[in-house]
């Protein structure tokens, strides 16, 4: 096992290698940064100065390694439309785009997989098939949409949370966090709804799919036979062999959360890197726009590898291999 999660880390920096191909070429492809840094009044040896300072001057190859190794420093370039270090933007903007997806993270996980296994267990029963129909809204409806809808019921007819922002915030060292006050809970509510019902959903119905599956199988018939308890058969041998691809799916999900949290934030015009982004991208602020892609590939990478350590502590047989 531990020759296969030592390949998996070979696989991942050879991913992040090849977003990190793709990032430079946005980033040295894309724009005039002598403009975009210095304006369209700058002199010729202003320009050429700056082309230096850049390394814009040097072969592509020794750029891309002097860029790669700017990256592992954490230097990340400079901001053209901010005119301030790219990582101390997106270090500004981090808090709230991670507590939004942390907050929606755990709804679609706690949420779905208890319905999930509700609707499996009383497949039959009238709640179990409200839920199954109200999920169908959760998959077919956009998510900009159901934020819409949250909007316009519970801000703009009932009054009860505000439409936009992040609300009160308190610093906490170099965290600025919105957990520790009622006006920061109250206005996550909505957008953590709107980023997390898809995921919510999918989960859901991915639990009950596999659930059933596993329900139907010789060794639980066996289990009943043997007058095991069906809370033990359900919770202690269903579940547990139900988690298997429940966990590939939802960790892939959950990187989804940070990655298209960029939607969500624009509705709720919340201030994280999925806004930040957007407005980067309105602006040509390659530099940014290059390390979101960097950070992105990261956050899945991350991901991906603790979904692999997980496999080993939900099934027992991979810890001998």
């Amino acid at each position: 096992m531990l020759v296969h999660l030592l390949r998996r880390l070979g696989q991942s920096v050879l991913v992040l290698l090849a977003v990190s191909l793709v990032s430079f070429m946005v980033f040295r492809h894309i724009g005039d940064p002598t403009i975009s840094l210095l304006g369209e009044d700058a002199t010729l040896e202003e320009r050429t100065a700056l082309v230096e300072e850049l390394g814009f001057n040097k072969p592509v190859p020794l750029q891309y390694l002097s860029y790669v190794g700017k990256v592992v420093q954490g230097d990340l370039g400079i901001s053209y439309r901010l005119k301030r270090p790219v990582a101390d933007v997106i270090a500004e903007r981090l808090p709230a785009t991670l507590e939004l997806a942390f907050t929606a993270a755990v709804l679609a996980l706690v949420i779905g997989v208890v319905l999930g296994v509700y609707t499996a267990i009383k497949k039959d029963g009238w709640l179990s098939r409200a839920i199954m129909t109200v999920s169908l809204v959760g998959v077919s409806l956009p998510t900009f949409l159901i934020g819409i809808g949250l909007i316009y019921l519970f801000a703009v007819e009932l009054r009860w949370l505000p439409s936009f922002g992040r609300g009160e915030t308190v610093k906490i060292g170099g965290w600025e966090t919105g957990f520790l006050t009622s006006s920061g809970w109250a206005a996550l509510i909505m957008p953590a709804i709107t980023l997390g019902f898809y995921n919510m959903t999918l989960i859901m119905r991915l639990v009950r799919a596999e659930m059933l599956e596993v329900l139907r199988s010789d060794y639980i018939r066996f289990g009943r036979a043997r007058g095991l308890h069906e809370k033990s058969l359900y919770f202690g041998h269903a579940l547990r062999n139900t988690l298997i691809p429940v966990i590939t799916i939802a960790g892939l999900q959950i990187g989804s959360l940070i990655a298209f949290a960029i939607v969500t934030e624009t509705v709720f015009q919340w201030p994280g890197v999925g806004l930040l982004f957007i407005s980067s991208v309105q602006g040509v602020d390659v530099p940014l726009i290059a390390a979101y892609l960097m950070f992105i590939a990261l956050l899945y990478v991350v991901i991906n590898l603790f979904v692999d350590f997980l496999y080993v502590l939900v099934d027992p047989r991979l810890r001998k291999k």
